[in-house]
Formats: structure tokens, C-alpha cells, sequence
């Protein structure tokens, strides 16, 4: 049987009610409301004695760790200057290889941290003790002028109270002292400061070491040097109790982790501790910034739903903190036991004086409201079609979710002509839907594909697929890099970067998608009539431009214009004079420096402009493996720099030196021919080194 909506819905109206008589019968959830005041109370003070517990631990922990911390700087510093003490009142020579290997070794043995004492002569040669976990040492010496590229390792073992020599070997060796950082800035420092080390004669060994250099009757002897590995660290850390399942590590300031608990950890056998909840002390850091650096910090955190208490505390060595992170249901879990014990039985006890009026108000107000509400994020996220209208009881709530409906109705034909993205964004920053704007600092971009004209003619209405083909590709990349597009022009797309959210790295998100959207057409396989792969021409600049509503109280676009927007759009025109598929200008390349890796390819004077503009290509981003070698990226630049200086004979030996590394680089073969133009009729007084663009 048929039934019809509109009868439905009049029939619907009938039976609905005020809201005010909804609201009454949620009067009996004041009981619930009591019973849950007096738990919060409850949980609150309870809540507060276990985190006062937590907070006693840390302190507990953070004491032993900075008095650890403080033993082991200053057992180095005690190391290294008894050790140059006996250098300086010539008890010991440098030299003395005897004496010097008892002195070194007695000093691993009597400094538990300490993992290496090492000696390192203006000549290259170098001596070291060094410690090979609690019961080894060894004892080495690598001589330039006796055995270069030898290394001497003696062997002994440790035995209550003594040593024993144990065996002695010799084996190659490439390391050399002379290339440390210690070392070098030993030589030429007045006193011993501290290094980050990384590099041994045994291979690598994340390593700190108190340095300096030893001068005898005013005569550089060598560098002496007092390292402790952070194995020693971490074997430390696998001592404390951070409760029965949180941890405890040693950062540096950068976040880069210096020591995790290991018991196992030595000389020998590299840490390799617990590192699970490290990601939340690098999260702590990056929240607490300098404050973390310089002060107590601590914070909640959260990580795969489980909640941790983390706490930073600066130590006693420049830049290290001590990260402790224990899970709040360590301290909190008895507390929610018992609360929800509370709660359970102040609930039963309200439970059923309080169901009537739940099961009311959730039937007739939550419920509908739940669905309206849900409607209104569709229209949110402009999923327009998604939008459906819910009868209600209440004639309040039936009135809204009809207005809803039709609203949605009304704005679903202006979805595909507005950017959602856009829209949503000019809404929260609460610009009216009114002519206006301001000038702003944004990059912006146009595209095209290079023989649309001549393509779009031989296809005919064929050539739609294509285009759209294109455009979906391009627009996603820019939507994803966080841009927003402006307009579609025939094939050519313009979009823009800075607005109307702020984006600090406009440039280089823009530059990125270029980037992008050369790659994605050329992965496409999309392919013109005569089968030859779609080739695209991108133009960027950056610079100060009228962002905003442009147009009339009937129409508006919300777009960007400015003498920096028709400048890019000279420049996307100008990669088919030079070969070139993107060009960005000085602005850009300034602001994106760093980030992208880019050749200036001339000066040239766009079209409507005399003066002249540096103009860069962009070659790809930094770091990426596909940017390849980029010598010849100076070999060009210099070239430009000496056809500027009007030393043609060198620029063109420039720039057909980047015409042998890359025999198809259009702009060298421009130049090259340039200048022998010029080389062989120089140039009066008047000419300029700027290159006149005839068309648009």
C-alpha cells in the first residue's frame, strides 16, 4: 500500500508537542545528577592523592638520575685533570708508555662510568685504555710513524684487586685521531670542554668526552680525553623503578634518545632497551619547547587510547633532560575501581526513579535532536545528498529538521561551482559574503598543457576525457599540498597558496605541488592524438597580492590579483622559450630556499614589464632521490654570472660544460648560442643582460 508523505507528515504535526513539556520530565534525572556530583568530588580528591603519589616518584627518580648524571661529569673532570696534573708537574712524559698505561688503566678501574681514557699526539699517533664491559680491558696505540694504518691491542682481564695480561694482537685499523672533533678542537683550545662522540677505533659508539689539550714548560704535548659511552647510561636506567611498567630516558635537546634502560648494556654490547614510549617523550619535548629545556615540565598525555603521565627535568649536562613516563593506570587504576564501585551503587539506587524519564527524554528529544544534528554535518561537509528529513514529536525539532532539508536542497545545485574546502574555511575565519580583501605575502601557480590549442582543434569534443583527466589529477594534488583553486581557464588551472588559511611555507607547498603534478601526468600515461605523452607548463610566483571577495554585490569570486599574480602567469608562458616545464620566480625561490632545489636560468622582461626579473627553474625538492646530481646546476649559474659580467669567452665554456653532463638542457644551449653571438659582436654600452619575452 502506498503511502503518502505529505499526509504522513500533517499526521506527524498532530501529534507533536511543545518542547517545554519534553523538558519537564527530565526533572527526576536530578537524582542521577546528585549521585554524580558526589562522585566527582569523590574521584577529584582521590585523583589528586594519587597524582601527588606519581610526583613523589618522579622527584625520587629524577634525584637519582641528576645525581648520576652530576657523578659521572664530574668522575670525568676528576679523571682528566689527575691525569694531566701528573702531566703537568712531569711525573709522567707523554711518551712513557709504561707509566702511561698504568696511569690510564688505573683510572678505568677506580671510575666505574668511565668507558675510555685517550691520548692523542700533534703527530697523529694515538693511546687509549678502554674498558670492555666489568671484567676486560684493553690497552691500544696506533702509531703514524712506526706502523701506520696498525693498530696494538693488549688484552687483560680483570681479577679481584689486580689485572692480568691477558693476549696482544695487531690488526688493521682506519682510524685516525687527527679527524675528531675532540681532537682538532683540542689542539687549539685553552681548557678541556665537552664533545659528542661518535666515532671510535673500535667502530661506533654514541659517546660523550671531556677533552682538552696537556702543555708541558709551554709545549703542546697532545689532547687528553675521558669518554664514557652512553651504554653506561642505560645500564643505569634499567636500575630504577618508574613504576611497574613506565620508563625513564636521557634526551638531548633535539629529541635524539642519549640512553633507554638496559641492565645488559656495556662496552661491548650496545643498548638496546625498551624505546615503545619514547615517541611520547620526544611529543613531550616538542610541547614543552624551551620551557622543557630550562625547567620541571610535565603534562598528560595520551598514546593508542592509554593515557601517561610524562614529566622533563633538565640535568646536569648541557642540553640532556631525563623523560619519565609512566601510564596513568598505574597510580590512577585502584581509583577508578573504586569510583566505579561508587558509582555502580549510587546508580542502582537512582537507576529506577531516573529510567522513566531518560527513556523519555532520550525517545522524544535526544534521539531526534542526535539526527538533526547529524544532518547539519552533512551540510557542513557539503555532503549535500546525504541530507534527510526526520518527523518529530516535537514540532520545534520537525520545523528545524525540515528547514535543514530544504536549505540542503537549495545549496546542492552551488556544490560543484564552490570549493567545499574553501567555503568552510572563509567560514571560520568569518569573512562576509561581500566585495572586499587585503594584501597579503601568498605564492601562486598557474598550468597548462603545452599544444592545447592545436590538440583541443584536431580532437574536437574528444578532447574532454582528457582534459578532465587532467584536472582531476592536478586539483587533487592541490587540494592535498593544502592549496586552493582559483579558476579553470580552458585547460589552465590557477590556484594559490597563504589563504585563506595562513600557511608560513606557502612557497614551498606550492612548490611541492608543482613538483607533484609534473610527476602524476607523467605517471598518468595520458597521451595527446599523435601518442606522445601530455606534457604540462607550470608558472609560480610569490609575492604581495589583493586576496579576497573580487567582483560585484551579484557575483563574486574569492581569488587573488596583483602584479605578482600576472607575473607567474608570464612565467608558466615562459617555459616554451626555454625549454623548461617549471619556472618560479626570485620571490618564491627566496622564501622556499632551503626546501627546494632550483637554478637561476636568466633575467628576463615579461610581457607589459621593461624591467628585469630573475627567473628560476625548479628542478625538485631537497632530499628527494630523483633530483639525481646537481653539479651542473653551478657550472650554469656561474656561466650566468660571467654572461653577466659581459665575459662571454667563460660563459660559454660554462655553459658547454652543462651541455656535456646534460646534452638536452634547452636554457645551457640558449645561453651557449647567446653568447656566441655576443662573443663575436660584442655588445655597445647600452646592452643589458636581461632577456625581452615578446608574447604573453
Amino acid at each position: 500500500m502506498n503511502v503518502d508523505p505529505a499526509r504522513q507528515l500533517r499526521a506527524v504535526a498532530r501529534m507533536t508537542v511543545s518542547i517545554r513539556l519534553a523538558v519537564s520530565a527530565l526533572v527526576l534525572a536530578a537524582i542521577l545528577l546528585t549521585a554524580a556530583l558526589s562522585s566527582l568530588l569523590w574521584w577529584r580528591t582521590a585523583e589528586a592523592a594519587s597524582r601527588q603519589l606519581a610526583s613523589t616518584i618522579n622527584e625520587q627518580i629524577v634525584a637519582a638520575v641528576r645525581k648520576e648524571v652530576s657523578a659521572i661529569v664530574d668522575e670525568a673532570r676528576a679523571a682528566h685533570t689527575a691525569i694531566r696534573t701528573l702531566f703537568l708537574q712531569n711525573v709522567l712524559d707523554t711518551r712513557e708508555a709504561d707509566k702511561r698505561e698504568f696511569v690510564f688503566l688505573s683510572q678505568l678501574q677506580s671510575q666505574a662510568t668511565i668507558s675510555w681514557v685517550a691520548f692523542g699526539w700533534p703527530d697523529g699517533s694515538f693511546f687509549a685504555a678502554h674498558k670492555l664491559g666489568d671484567r676486560r680491558l684493553e690497552m691500544m696505540e696506533i702509531s703514524l710513524t712506526d706502523h701506520p694504518g696498525e693498530r696494538r691491542v693488549d688484552e687483560y682481564d680483570v681479577v679481584p684487586g689486580d689485572i692480568e695480561f691477558a693476549n696482544r694482537r695487531f690488526e688493521p685499523t682506519d682510524f685516525r685521531v687527527a679527524d675528531q672533533a675532540w681532537f682538532k678542537a683540542g689542539l687549539s683550545a685553552d681548557d678541556p670542554q665537552w664533545f659528542r662522540v661518535m666515532d671510535h677505533a673500535t667502530g661506533e659508539r654514541p659517546s660523550i668526552a671531556f677533552a682538552g689539550p696537556i702543555d708541558v714548560y709551554q709545549e703542546r704535548q697532545g689532547v687528553l680525553a675521558v669518554i664514557i659511552e652512553y651504554t653506561r647510561l642505560a645500564r643505569f636506567l634499567s636500575q630504577l623503578e618508574v613504576g611497574r611498567t613506565g620508563t625513564a630516558f636521557i634526551v638531548d635537546g633535539s629529541g635524539e634518545l642519549v640512553a633507554a634502560p638496559d641492565k645488559d648494556a656495556d662496552e661491548l654490547h650496545p643498548a638496546r632497551g625498551d624505546t615503545t614510549l619514547l615517541p611520547l617523550a620526544r611529543a613531550a619535548l616538542d610541547h614543552a619547547g624551551e620551557a622543557g629545556r630550562k625547567e620541571a615540565w610535565r603534562s598528560r598525555l595520551t598514546s593508542g587510547g592509554a593515557a601517561y603521565e610524562v614529566a622533563l627535568t633538565p640535568l646536569p649536562f648541557p642540553g640532556w633532560s631525563l623523560a619519565t613516563v609512566i601510564p596513568e593506570a598505574e597510580f590512577l587504576g585502584p581509583v577508578e575501581t573504586t569510583l566505579h564501585r561508587l558509582i555502580l551503587g549510587l546508580a542502582i539506587g537512582a537507576v529506577l526513579a531516573a529510567l522513566a524519564s531518560a527513556m523519555l527524554a532520550r525517545s522524544v528529544i535526544a534521539a531526534p535532536l542526535s539526527r538533526v544534528v547529524g544532518e547539519l554535518r552533512h551540510v557542513e561537509a557539503f555532503a549535500l545528498e546525504q541530507v534527510r528529513r526526520h518527523p518529530s514529536r516535537l514540532k520545534e525539532i520537525a520545523s528545524l529538521s525540515g528547514a535543514i532539508a530544504e536549505m540542503a536542497a537549495g545549496l546542492s545545485a552551488f556544490r560543484k561551482f564552490i570549493p567545499a574546502d574553501l567555503v568552510r574555511g572563509l567560514l571560520r575565519q568569518g569573512v562576509e559574503a561581500k566585495p572586499g580583501g587585503s594584501v597579503q605575502e601568498l605564492s601562486v601557480m598557474f598550468i597548462d598543457i603545452a599544444g592545447f590549442t592545436g590538440l583541443s582543434e584536431r580532437l574536437g569534443d574528444r578532447v574532454v576525457p582528457l582534459l578532465s583527466r587532467y584536472l582531476d589529477l592536478t586539483s587533487e594534488i592541490i587540494v592535498a599540498n593544502g592549496g586552493t583553486i582559483d579558476k579553470f581557464i580552458g585547460d589552465a588551472v590557477m590556484a594559490f597558496w597563504g589563504a585563506p588559511q595562513p600557511q608560513d611555507d606557502h612557497a614551498a607547498r606550492c612548490c611541492r605541488a608543482a613538483l607533484a603534478s609534473r610527476r602524476a601526468i607523467d605517471e598518468s600515461g595520458l597521451v595527446d592524438d599523435l601518442g606522445q605523452p601530455l606534457q604540462i607548463r607550470i608558472g609560480i610566483n610569490s609575492g604581495r597580492m589583493l586576496v579576497g571577495n573580487i567582483g560585484s554585490e551579484l557575483r563574486l569570486n574569492y581569488t587573488v590579483i596583483g602584479d605578482a599574480v600576472n607575473v607567474a602567469s608570464r612565467l608558466e608562458g615562459a617555459n616554451k622559450s626555454y625549454g623548461t616545464q617549471i619556472l618560479i620566480g626570485a620571490t618564491t625561490e627566496r622564501l622556499a630556499r632551503g626546501a627546494v632545489v632550483t637554478r637561476e636560468v636568466d633575467s628576463i622582461a615579461v610581457y607589459g614589464r621593461e624591467e628585469g626579473l630573475s627567473v628560476h627553474e625548479l628542478i625538485g625538492m631537497v632530499n628527494e632521490r630523483a633530483v639525481g646530481s646537481i653539479g651542473w646546476i653551478a657550472d650554469y649559474e656561474r656561466g650566468l654570472a660571467a654572461y653577466r659580467a659581459r665575459r662571454f669567452v667563460d660563459a660559454l665554456a660554462d655553459f658547454e660544460a652543462v651541455l656535456k653532463q646534460r646534452g638536452d638542457d634547452r636554457p645551457a644551449e640558449l645561453m651557449r648560442d647567446r653568447c656566441r653571438q655576443l662573443a663575436a659582436a660584442a655588445p655597445d654600452v647600452s646592452w643589458r643582460p636581461v632577456a625581452a619575452l615578446a608574447s604573453k
